[in-house]
């Protein structure tokens, strides 16, 4: 088996486990009860769940630099307002997560936000072509799929699940900071 096999099913796992860990952790600040589940869980570890949204962005930046570069796909339009809400997110993260800035999640979750809006209109658009409203490259269309694994993942989903993770977990840092 090739790496690029490898690591594109490995990917999809991983944006599989990124889906659902994200829903969790939305779901639960959804009652009061959850949110004060999640500060119990993870009190005094604000400025540790901004590493880890530095880490799952750092993984997305690098998997689409590998497709893109390594590959020689050619990310289309939407990719690349992804790509302008991902790789920032590797710094504001990284940053505060070395300097222990637990507010950061801040600046990050608009970003997060933003990412994860295009990213499920892309998908949207590759299920559903009619859809477009965006001008996309003949050369690269916003509704091609490069990859497709277990029928579902492709990479605007791989962006996508990070974007959730991400949302997630800095949705839980600002909980945590704010807990009295």
């Amino acid at each position: 088996m090739s790496f690029y096999v490898v690591l594109i099913r490995t990917l999809s796992i991983l944006a599989i486990v990124a889906l659902a860990g994200g829903l969790a952790l939305l779901a639960a600040h959804l009652t009061a009860s959850g949110r004060a589940a999640l500060r119990t869980r993870f009190q005094g570890q604000a400025v540790q769940l901004l590493g880890w949204a530095g880490g799952v962005a750092l993984v997305a930046m690098l998997g689409s630099l590998y497709l893109s570069d390594g590959v020689g796909f050619t990310p289309c339009l939407l990719c690349w307002y992804q790509r302008i809400a991902m790789y920032p997110l590797v710094v504001i993260a990284g940053v505060a997560a070395v300097s222990r800035d637990a507010g950061a999640w801040r600046y990050g979750l608009p970003l997060a936000v933003v990412g994860f809006v295009v990213a499920a209109y892309h998908v949207a658009l590759q299920f559903q072509p009619s859809l477009d409203i965006v001008s996309c490259d003949a050369g690269a269309p916003c509704t091609g799929r490069y990859v497709l694994v277990f029928g579902f993942v492709s990479i605007p989903v791989l962006a996508g699940a990070a974007f959730l993770l991400i949302i997630g977990l800095l949705t839980t840092a600002r909980t945590v900071s704010r807990a009295p």
